[in-house]
């Protein structure tokens, strides 16, 4: 008999070749999609290549996708926990094509394909002579890459599938910045292929890199959409693909309107609570008066990068130092608070996680934005720890790396709900856990989930009601304690990666709602750690799979 605790135990459960086989092929056309993504997570058979992202390219996947979506839903396999995740993985393929993003979306450094590469090139570590020459390989590649990816620029223009100009603009300061670097792709090479990479880099990226920013200039800055118009609703079609984006990073079939409904009532809820706690540590009346206090006081600013740093690792050693209390495993992986590469600083997020390499050659990565550090909130240091880090991102994608007898899409897919749920969720944990310091530290637990509460708001406003730029900006400047350019960088995040944003609220909704149903069925037999365990303990599933694996483990006996 299985336990309540490993009901999905290797004991318990032989997992079907047929599932597995589609899990596979899934995972393999993933890494055909993103190469380099593939690498970072120690997926093999592509380490050599690049995104090809031509018209064609895009055309074969997507029929991959759609073969393998068929195959799952006719599939009699008893592994429905595979045959789950295959077919939400093989759709948000499909949707991710169909959208063509890659066409308009120009500046992000996570979501466009230009500032994806150049940002995870360089966090590639090649280890022995076949993963050097495959780094090569790769950095060969790149003029062909750039070529491809500036005719579906100008494919996109003639199709009215523009881009916002300020985010065109925004893109050619990316890539003038990048060159800018002495040493853009700075890992040790063995042999001559240190030498090799500098002619590369000198007689063929460069050249590449400059007639990319000149196709920017001159052929789409200027062509773009305005800052009143950035939502995919101005698009055509750009309705229905944002309401497919929204199912795709969600999971749900919650509707762009009702997500945003649902982020007006967190906001007014928080309110509440920036009251009492905010009473506490300020003696303040009002949520306003809080969040006024926050945005304004230099006291809450770093004073620099080291002590923003310092807070970082801090927070991330008192949580690991805390987590057998609450979890029945932690990850064998360790993980590094690192800086922002100085060169993508401007334009990234405030900070984000990198996951460890599968073969042990790299840790887990808590990246840290110290560009402009001054200017940046310390009071939310230990809730972005605590989400980025531990107990969050990286317990939850270390452990399911070292999950074995799944599938490795299982332990992988980029189920963003899942994966950001969990990290929101852990922000809460952390308090029940006694992580915060002190109220003010209580208080940047408030403030970033304002952030997810109006992203809620602010997503679907840009995308699905027809929102300007000033719109969103005034509201996450009245709504949150955002600092200035992190609402500027957060709202162009949001115009340049649609519906993304949705995903950490609604996935930490539902894991939150499944706590409370597991309290309330289990009593007094309620274990933390046996409920963390059941949420971590099958890779990363959608939501609807998640509550199916969560009743699972309540029915049994």
């Amino acid at each position: 008999m299985c336990s309540r605790l490993g009901w999905y135990s290797i004991e318990c459960v032989t997992n079907s070749p047929t599932a597995r086989e589609l899990a596979d092929d899934l995972l393999d056309a993933i890494a055909v999609e993103a190469p380099v993504e593939a690498t970072l997570l120690g997926i093999p058979g592509h380490d050599h290549e690049l995104p090809d992202l031509s018209e064609a390219a895009a055309r074969r996947l997507r029929e991959r996708a759609a073969k393998i979506a068929e195959r799952a839903a006719a599939s009699a396999d008893p592994d429905r926990v595979t045959l789950g995740v295959v077919a939400q993985q093989a759709e948000a393929m499909i949707t991710r094509l169909d959208s063509r993003k890659v066409e308009f979306v120009l500046a992000d450094p996570f979501d466009s394909a230009c500032g994806n590469l150049l940002a995870s090139l360089p966090q590639l570590t090649p280890t022995g002579p076949q993963a050097e020459d495959d780094y090569l390989a790769r950095l060969a590649a790149i003029p062909e890459f750039l070529t491809t990816l500036a005719q579906r620029h100008r494919e996109g223009i003639r199709a009215g599938r523009t881009p916002v100009d300020r985010m065109a603009r925004n893109a050619v300061t990316y890539v003038e910045r990048f060159l800018g670097q002495d040493a853009p792709f700075p890992q040790p090479l063995s042999g001559d292929r240190a030498e090799r990479r500098e002619r590369l880099v000198a007689e063929r990226i460069r050249p590449a890199l400059l007639g990319y920013r000149d196709v920017l200039a001159t052929e789409v800055v200027g062509r773009g959409r305005p800052d009143e118009r950035p939502g995919l609703c101005w698009l055509e079609n750009g309705e229905a693909t944002y309401a497919a984006l929204a199912r795709q990073h969600t999971t749900t079939d919650h509707t762009p309107r009702r997500l945003h409904q649902i982020g007006l009532d967190l906001i007014a809820a928080l309110d509440r609570e920036f009251r009492e706690v905010g009473g506490r540590a300020f003696g303040l009346d009002t949520g306003e008066q809080v969040r006024a206090r926050l945005r304004t006081d230099p006291a809450l600013r770093w004073r620099d990068a080291d002590e923003m740093l310092a807070t970082a690792r801090e927070a991330v050693a008192r949580a690991t130092a805390a987590a057998a209390d609450w979890f029945h495993r932690t990850p064998e992986a360790e993980c590094v608070v690192r800086a922002v590469p100085a060169a993508e600083a401007p334009v990234a997020a405030p900070a984000y996680y990198l996951p460890p390499a599968l073969d042990g050659s790299r840790p887990g990565l808590y990246f840290t934005n110290t560009h402009q550090v001054e200017t940046r909130d310390r009071f939310i240091a230990e809730a972005v720890a605590f989400h980025e880090a531990v107990p969050g991102h990286h317990f939850q994608v270390a452990l399911a790396q070292e999950l074995t007898g799944l599938p490795m899409l299982r332990t992988l897919a980029p189920v963003t709900a899942y994966l950001e749920g969990w990290a929101l969720y852990t922000e809460r944990l952390a308090d029940e856990m006694g992580l915060y310091s002190d109220d003010v530290m209580r208080l940047g637990m408030l403030a970033e989930d304002s952030v997810r509460a109006a992203r809620l708001v602010v997503d679907t406003g840009l995308h699905a009601l027809g929102w300007t730029r000033e719109q969103c900006v005034e509201y996450l400047r009245a709504n949150t304690v955002l600092s200035e350019v992190e609402v500027q960088s957060e709202t162009d995040r949001y115009i340049e990666c649609p519906g993304q944003a949705l995903a950490y609220m609604v996935g930490r909704l539902e894991i939150q709602r499944l706590r409370a149903l597991a309290e309330a069925e289990l009593g007094t037999s309620f274990d933390i750690k046996d409920f963390h365990a059941v949420v971590l303990g099958d890779g990363s599933l959608p939501l609807p799979v998640l509550g199916e694996v969560v009743r699972e483990w309540l029915n049994q006996p």
